[in-house]
């Protein structure tokens, strides 16, 4: 598997997780207290969508880093010299304006 699809699979799998397991308790645990199914339901999908956030922040930045690298590889990948320095160009125009 190559280094790119490597960081995306880690950095998917890892967020799906943070989400994921905090959802299952939280859900089983408002059922376990008496909540209904909805309430349950709506509860714990913001509690575990803040809980994936901060635990995405605090613990991905190295899969983010490299995903966002591999981003902007693969949107530079065909570029050419030309390519440069034509959009170097435009982004003076842009910037003069």
């Amino acid at each position: 598997m190559s280094e790119q699809r490597k960081a995306w699979t880690t950095y998917i799998v890892l967020r799906l997780l943070f989400f994921a397991v905090p959802f299952a308790a939280l859900y089983a645990l408002g059922l376990a207290l008496g909540f209904t199914m909805m309430v349950s339901g709506i509860v714990a999908a913001v509690l575990a969508a803040l809980i994936g956030v901060s635990l995405s922040i605090l613990l991905l930045s190295k899969p983010r880093e490299e995903a966002s690298e591999s981003i902007y590889a693969w949107r530079n990948r065909d570029r050419t010299a030309d390519d440069v320095a034509e959009d170097a160009a435009i982004d003076g125009e842009v910037d003069a304006k």
